[in-house]
């Protein structure tokens, strides 16, 4: 498996801590204020996979285009390639 690539120098948030890395695998934390936002992107192998532990989250996914709305102990996955 490769290596996760880091690209948090690409945006900011307002805290980031990262829980566990191995290749091809890792769990990071981000606290992200209101006016916040992760910049669109794809992942080739890996899958994101978000989890809110408190406030909300909006998601906006494209190939198909959808927005996922997660509350606080909610969940989604995104497969690899879709941006």
């Amino acid at each position: 498996m490769d290596a996760v690539k880091d690209s948090s120098h690409l945006y900011e948030v307002e805290r980031r801590a990262r829980h566990a890395e191995r290749p091809g695998f890792r769990i990071s934390e981000l606290q992200l204020s209101p006016t916040q936002q992760v910049p669109w992107h794809s992942h080739t192998n890996i899958q994101d996979t978000f989890y809110v532990l408190e406030g909300r989250l909006r998601l906006f996914l494209r190939d198909p285009k959808e927005e996922v709305r997660l509350a606080p102990g909610e969940t989604y996955t995104v497969r690899p390639g879709r941006p």
